[in-house]
């Protein structure tokens, strides 16, 4: 027994899903592959508050919610860009993966500074 015509889904081509990990908030965003958003939330709009935000916890609540939306779309395999040094950064790649979605490649965008702006003088008292 097949799954009739009328029902099946159209494959989507992959999305880019795009991780933001901050001290304060972690923030995902879903794009097609042409970088238009399709969907976005955070840890904040998730009902997180204060120093719940930047939580592994609170990190993976928010890959877990945007995957059933990215599913919902009927987007499954998806290329992960990682940004920040905030603590929920692996927490949602993970959460992102058990919930079904096929990650196709991770790649780490976080800016790294190479000693180019000099420091401010020293403050005298």
């Amino acid at each position: 027994m097949y799954q009739s015509d009328k029902f099946a889904r159209p494959a989507r081509a992959p999305g880019i899903m795009t991780i933001q990990s901050t001290s304060n908030n972690t923030i995902v965003t879903l794009a097609d592959t042409s970088g238009h958003t399709l969907a976005w939330t955070s840890a904040g709009s998730l009902g997180f508050r204060h120093s719940r935000k930047s939580t592994t916890y609170g990190a993976q609540a928010v890959g877990e919610y945007m995957a059933t939306i990215a599913l919902g779309m009927g987007i499954r395999r998806v290329y992960v860009r990682v940004k920040g040094l905030g603590y929920g950064k692996d927490s949602c790649v993970r959460a992102l993966a058990q919930s079904g979605m096929e990650i196709l490649r991770i790649h780490d965008t976080t800016p790294i500074a190479h000693n180019g702006c000099r420091v401010p003088r020293r403050r005298r008292t």
